[in-house]
């Protein structure tokens, strides 16, 4: 209640004696409301927003003939003098989609990652940026006859209080809303989850549970994967159904949590046609072993697994068989066809 109790004292104050624009709080209130096209929620900013800190400029740009849009807002007052409170870029033309993506998935596409809510069709990156893809009704289909999409990469700043639970995805929904507007994308407006919780960043070290509580997740698969009990299996869980990327990390710890060095085997998918880079890379157009691809939606859908060394018991014929549980689901899940795996 600090910042609205101190714009409506304000505003009385102002408001009888002339010149309330240069009063900060009625400022920022008038930033909130027009700052990334009416993007900003006011609830959501004052939680996000560092003690001592206001908003203090906005700069956008769209440009609807190339397909992008940007906005950035930055902070005002204490050590937060300048800095960063949001940044948004939006894109809907394929090339600026694989530019961003590609940017994010490197050295093969096992980049870390992390999961938002189910509902959200999106990720956090290594960057701990949110990245949202939505499809575009409005737009027509691109040169290759497929569907256009909204790409939205929204980066916080690094002293923004993105722990307060359900703030900054309440935040991407409405700047999602907000680019599709601007860019004449017409996607169905997102709904903000329910479960209100913190944003969840990606972590070398992530947040990990005995295998059988995954059940009922993304990862849920692993629950009937036969993994040797008396080695402690634990998994990450960082997908959900809707994003276009996602990832289930599993640890061994065969003498229980205090092992120092697990054995990690990794199960990644991605879904577009840009993620066919991903299972060629340095291997010469040729797609790497203990892969797999399918059809999705009409576009391609990769998926790939890592192991920091052969685990589980069985050597490469349980990698396998693994790699194909991973696959099988997430096609089943996700509706897609023709899948095949290269071994």
């Amino acid at each position: 209640m600090r910042r609205w109790v101190k714009v409506s004292v304000a505003a009385a104050v102002v408001l009888g004696v002339g010149g309330y624009v240069a009063q900060p709080y009625v400022k920022e209130w008038a930033l909130i409301r027009n700052a990334c096209g009416g993007g900003l929620v006011g609830d959501a900013v004052e939680q996000l927003t560092p003690d001592g800190s206001l908003l203090g400029s906005e700069e956008s740009r769209s440009t609807e003939g190339l397909g992008s849009y940007t906005c950035d807002v930055t902070l005002t007052g204490g050590d937060t003098d300048g800095k960063r409170f949001v940044s948004v870029a939006a894109y809907t033309r394929r090339d600026d989609q694989d530019r961003e993506l590609m940017s994010v998935f490197t050295e093969g596409g096992f980049d870390q990652q992390a999961a938002l809510p189910d509902g959200l069709p999106g990720f956090v990156d290594q960057y701990k940026a949110i990245r949202l893809l939505v499809p575009c009704p409005d737009l027509p289909a691109d040169d290759e006859g497929r569907k256009r999409k909204l790409l939205v990469h929204i980066q916080m700043g690094r002293e923004v209080l993105t722990g307060v639970p359900g703030a900054a995805h309440r935040t991407a929904v409405t700047l999602t809303h907000m680019a599709s507007e601007k860019l004449g994308c017409g996607a169905d407006p997102l709904k903000a989850p329910e479960r209100l919780a913190p944003l969840n960043v990606p972590s070398d070290d992530p947040k990990r549970v005995p295998v059988a509580r995954a059940e009922g997740t993304p990862c849920g698969w692993v629950t009937g994967a036969g993994l040797p009990s008396d080695d402690n299996w634990q998994i990450a869980v960082a997908a959900n159904d809707t994003a276009p990327s996602g990832r289930c990390d599993l640890f061994s710890a065969a003498d229980g949590e205090s092992t120092r060095n697990p054995s990690r085997l990794a199960f990644v998918s991605w879904y577009g046609d840009w993620s066919n880079r991903l299972t060629v890379y340095q291997n010469k157009g040729v797609p790497r072993s203990m892969t797999a691809t399918a059809l999705c939606e009409g576009e391609a859908a990769n998926y790939a697994l890592a192991a920091s060394q052969d685990t589980p018991r069985g050597g490469a014929a349980a990698r396998q068989r693994m790699l194909k549980l991973f696959a099988e689901d997430e096609v089943r899940r996700r509706g897609c066809t023709d899948l095949r795996f290269h071994f």
